[in-house]
């Protein structure tokens, strides 16, 4: 779906302590998922299975909200400081208008 912002500059690598925290939260959004599965399973009362999908909404909205501004903080950042300042916020600006659709 995003593949059309793939790039070829340089990217900022993660630190240890960045992958570990991100990994980890998509391992908790992974096992809420399960859970929502289980209560389909189960026939569980609707709304509770709703309430589920909220929480786990909110869940990857926060870690898009961190890669974002990871992502400012270093990649466009860098970008600027390098003279490519403008296609760096351009390409950002595409993604953010793809992804609050």
């Amino acid at each position: 779906m995003l593949d059309k912002f793939l790039h070829d500059h340089p990217v900022t690598p993660r630190t240890e302590s960045e992958k570990t925290t991100v990994i980890n939260r998509l391992k908790r959004i992974e096992g809420q998922v399960r859970g929502i599965q289980k209560m389909v399973e189960e026939d569980r009362y609707c709304l509770d299975i709703l309430v589920q999908i909220s929480a786990i909404q909110a869940a990857l909205k926060k870690v898009g909200h961190e890669v974002t501004e990871r992502h400012i903080k270093h990649c466009v950042s860098d970008a600027m400081k390098s003279g490519e300042g403008e296609p760096a916020i351009d390409e950002l600006m595409n993604v953010l208008k793809q992804i609050s659709k």
